[in-house]
């Protein structure tokens, strides 16, 4: 029997990971083709980005953009809405649509053999939606219906609340996206044809294509199938800028929920993009240490040490300009008071600064977690896509990640404090009657209450 002891082996730090590099060409009607090939991912996912800024939508209509990206798969010149669903069902083919504050996002994933056809069915519903008058109107009731649930979800009601009193009261940013109330009634179907007709076109659009394309002449298959997708009365887009914040002291807002066991709690102020001038990479890191994971500082308060929540959370949500950043999480009716001092406190005092351990711990995870993160085809386009989006490079979480790597304690509080300046917009969603004068009882500011 060997008496050789076996030696522990030595394991060595990962080495510097890239993003993916793409085949980038131009197709004849102007659109940018990025194409990234991802071995062993046979379902391709495309992502086409059309500029397009809600700002552009008509007054009163609000949420016409956002409807009309859901109208877009009920039907084309060639196919009824059932037989749209069919023709994608027989791809094997699921097709998405959405909006943002800088651009049109249509998502599709197809296997690999049926690209053809899927790239003919998008070409389809963005050059002919048909907008069948019932479609229209069973969509329109649809987003009616979703305000409502909106209206009874506290997080969506703390969310909405946050986007209304953050930016100013002028600035499109601080209405819901998909519209409101008053603003969806008012849209019509000729709105939202007119809005297709002169904001959704190929000039300055991006498609990515992401997946195993061994044997595929990719540029030649999509100007075969987007080949046909012009737009003569396509107008720019305005270019997107940051919203202007409402500004001003700390202030409170109760959202009043009579009778909730719990209260949803977020703190909030304006924060940057992901083209700041001073770098994104710091951003990311301090997401996750002030309250990114369970070992984070607000959730090693609020729920390892006082069990008052399941979890709360902290990041830095950028938008394609400016961006925001946000504490968010529910806590017990009871110890919502006690819960607000805390949560402000962790906040505030982490303009202090960051221990070496906090820092490589938040380092090493957004650093040594991006190759899983971007280990599909889709997570790779939906990247890409935001980053065309954006007009960011396209080496960009490449060169994030690597500065990142160099990041320390000084620079994560210089971010942090250009950031939080110690005036806050905070929403809380709850028994306004129980708890509004232990809420003034903390000063942190006015406390004004609005109905649910």
């Amino acid at each position: 029997m060997s008496t050789n002891a076996l030696q522990r082996p030595e394991v060595a730090p990962p080495g510097p990971w890239a993003f993916p590099t793409p085949r980038e060409t131009v197709t004849d009607n102007g659109i940018r083709l990025l194409s990234y090939a991802v071995p062993g991912q046979y379902v391709v996912s495309l992502r086409l980005v059309v500029p397009l800024s809600i700002t552009d939508e008509p007054e009163g209509r609000e949420g016409v953009a956002a409807m009309t990206a859901r109208l877009l798969d009920e039907g084309t010149a060639e196919h009824s809405s059932d037989e749209f669903a069919e023709q994608m069902e027989r791809a094997g083919m699921a097709l998405g649509a959405s909006v943002n504050d800088g651009a049109l996002s249509v998502d599709v994933d197809v296997p690999q053999r049926f690209l053809p056809r899927a790239l003919d069915l998008l070409r389809q519903v963005l050059f002919e939606p048909a907008f069948p008058p019932d479609e229209v109107r069973r969509i329109l009731r649809s987003r009616l219906a979703e305000i409502e649930q909106e209206r009874a979800s506290a997080p969506h009601r703390a969310a909405r609340q946050v986007t209304a009193s953050l930016w100013a009261p002028s600035e499109r940013a601080s209405v819901p996206t998909a519209g409101t109330t008053a603003s969806i009634t008012a849209i019509t179907r000729d709105d939202i044809v007119d809005f297709h007709r002169t904001r959704v076109g190929p000039r300055g659009a991006t498609l990515v294509v992401a997946g195993d394309l061994d044997g595929l002449d990719v540029p030649g298959l999509v100007s075969t199938g987007l080949g046909g997708w012009v737009n003569p009365d396509h107008l720019p887009a305005t270019p997107p800028r940051a919203p202007v914040p409402t500004g001003g002291a700390t202030r409170v807002i109760l959202v009043d929920r009579p009778g909730s066991v719990q209260s949803e709690l977020s703190v909030a102020a304006p924060g940057p993009d992901r083209s700041v001038a001073s770098g994104w990479a710091p951003y990311p890191v301090l997401s996750f240490v002030v309250g990114g994971s369970p070992s984070a500082r607000v959730d090693a308060v609020l729920r390892e040490d006082k069990g008052y929540t399941y979890g709360i959370r902290a990041a830095f949500r950028p938008r394609v300009r400016g961006g925001s950043f946000v504490t968010a999480g529910s806590v017990r009716a009871d110890a919502t008071v006690d819960a607000l001092r805390l949560l402000v406190e962790i906040l505030e005092k982490a303009r202090e600064g960051f221990t070496e351990a906090e820092v490589r711990a938040g380092v090493d995870y957004v650093v040594q977690t991006a190759p899983g993160r971007y280990a599909t085809a889709d997570a790779v386009a939906d990247e890409a896509s935001a980053l065309a989006m954006e007009g960011l490079p396209l080496d960009f979480q490449t060169t994030t990640l690597a500065a990142m790597r160099e990041v320390d304690a000084d620079r994560l509080r210089t971010a942090y404090g250009a950031v939080v300046t110690g005036e806050w917009l905070i929403v809380v969603v709850g028994d306004a009657a129980s708890l509004r004068a232990g809420i003034e009882g903390l000063g942190l500011g006015p406390v004004t209450v609005v109905p649910n």
